[in-house]
C-alpha cells in the first residue's frame, strides 16, 4: 500500500466526523487533481524527454494521414487533372511516391498519355517547374496542398510534389531530419538532371517543409548547385524556437524544467531544422510568406528567419524578400494559397529570377 493510502486510511474516520461526506468528496477530488497534475506535468514530460520515438511522432505527425482512404495512384480521384503518379527509389533505397502535374497549357494535349510522354514534357519544359515540399501530417493529396498545385497549374507551371519517407504511400522508413532531407535532396537532384539545369526550377516549402528545403539547398550549395528560387511559406527559424512558441507548449512553458525536458532532446537527437543557419548558404533568391494570424508557427518566427537571412546576405532585399499577410484576411497557417495577391507575387518573383539569370 502506498504511503498516501496509509495516511488517508488513518485519518479518514476523523475526516468523516469533522467535515462529513461533502468534505470526503472534496478531499478525494483534491487527491485526484494532485495525481493528475503530477502525471501531466511530471511523468509525461519525463517520458517525452527520454523517448526519441515520441519526439519524432510529435514533430512529424506522419501518423495523421488525411484525407482518409485516398488512392494516391489515382490523382484524378481528388480532382487533379493532367497528373501522373509514379515512384522514385532514392540512393538510400527508399521508395518515394511522386506526382507530376502538367501546366494549364498542356492539359488538353492529347499526345501526353504515357509515362514516357510525361517524362518528355518535363525534360523539354519551357515553363517554370515548382518542386513542392510539404509540412508535417497528411500527404501530397491534402486539401490545402491541392489548392496550391491548382494555382501553380493555372499560372502555367509544371509541378512536382512528393511524400517523404513514412508519409502517404512512400516507404515507411524511420523518420529523422537527415532522412527527410536526404529524400528531398534526391528528388531535387533528380529533377535538375531531368530538365538539364536549374534555371527553370523553383522550390516551395511549407511549414516543416521550409526547414527541409532550406537544409537541402544549403547542402547543394556545397556542390555549387542552386535552383532558380526558393519560396518559404509559413516558416520557422529553428525547431528550438518553434517548440518554445507553439501554442500547445504554453501550458508547460512556465515550468522551470521546460527547456531541458521539451526543447533540448530535439537538439540532442538532431531534430534541429536550423533554417536561420542554413539560409546563409542559400544563394538563390528567397521569398518568405507569412500570415500574421498563423496559430501554428507564430508570425514573428518568420520575421526572425527573414532578419537572419537578410543579415547574412548584406541586407540585399532582392536576395531575401518578405511578404506580410494581414491577420484580417484569416488565412492562418495553411491557406496563403487563397491570398488574392499570391499569383502576382509568384509571377513577379519568377520573372525577376529569370531576368537575373540573363543579366
Amino acid at each position: 500500500m502506498q504511503a498516501t493510502d496509509l495516511l488517508l486510511a488513518a485519518v479518514a474516520p476523523f475526516i468523516i466526523l469533522d467535515i462529513g461526506y461533502t468534505g470526503i468528496y472534496l478531499f478525494w477530488v483534491m487527491k485526484a487533481s494532485i495525481i493528475t497534475y503530477l502525471v501531466i506535468f511530471g511523468l509525461l514530460p519525463l517520458i517525452f524527454h527520454y523517448s526519441y520515438t515520441i519526439q519524432r511522432k510529435i514533430l512529424f505527425l506522419n501518423f495523421l494521414q488525411w484525407p482518409l482512404n485516398v488512392d494516391l495512384t489515382k490523382p484524378e480521384s481528388v480532382g487533379m487533372k493532367g497528373t501522373r503518379n509514379f515512384y522514385l527509389n532514392t540512393d538510400q533505397e527508399i521508395q518515394i511516391g511522386v506526382w507530376q502535374i502538367l501546366p494549364q497549357s498542356l492539359l488538353n494535349d492529347s499526345t501526353i498519355v504515357t509515362d514516357n510522354d510525361y517524362d518528355n514534357a518535363l525534360s523539354h519544359a519551357k515553363l517554370p517547374i515548382f518542386l513542392y515540399m510539404h509540412g508535417n501530417s497528411g500527404n501530397r493529396a491534402s486539401g490545402h496542398r491541392l489548392e496550391l498545385y491548382k494555382l501553380f497549374q493555372l499560372l502555367d507551371y509544371h509541378v512536382i510534389c512528393f511524400d517523404y519517407r513514412g508519409y502517404g504511400d512512400s516507404e515507411p522508413a524511420d523518420l529523422s531530419e537527415v532522412g527527410v532531407v536526404a529524400d528531398s535532396k534526391f528528388v531535387l537532384e533528380w529533377l535538375l538532371k531531368k530538365v538539364n539545369g536549374s534555371s527553370s526550377v523553383f522550390v516551395w516549402g511549407h511549414s516543416l517543409g521550409t526547414g527541409v528545403s532550406t537544409h537541402v539547398l544549403a547542402l547543394l550549395a556545397q556542390k555549387n548547385i542552386q535552383p532558380a528560387g526558393l519560396f518559404l511559406e509559413s516558416p520557422f527559424n529553428n525547431i528550438a524556437d518553434e517548440l518554445s512558441e507553439h501554442p500547445l507548449s504554453q501550458i508547460f512553458k512556465h515550468l522551470p524544467w521546460f527547456h531541458w525536458v521539451i526543447v533540448e532532446p530535439f537538439y540532442e537527437n538532431h531534430l534541429r531544422f536550423e533554417s536561420d543557419k542554413h539560409i546563409k548558404n542559400v544563394q538563390c533568391p528567397v521569398m518568405i510568406l507569412h500570415a500574421e494570424d498563423d496559430n501554428v508557427i507564430p508570425f514573428f518566427l518568420g520575421e526572425k528567419l527573414y532578419k537572419a537571412g537578410i543579415s547574412y546576405h548584406g541586407n540585399d532585399t532582392n536576395q531575401i524578400q518578405f511578404t506580410r499577410i494581414e491577420a484580417s484576411l484569416g488565412l492562418g497557417h495553411k491557406y496563403i494559397c487563397r491570398y488574392k495577391e499570391l499569383p502576382n507575387i509568384v509571377r513577379s518573383f519568377v520573372a525577376e529570377a529569370y531576368k537575373n539569370q540573363t543579366d
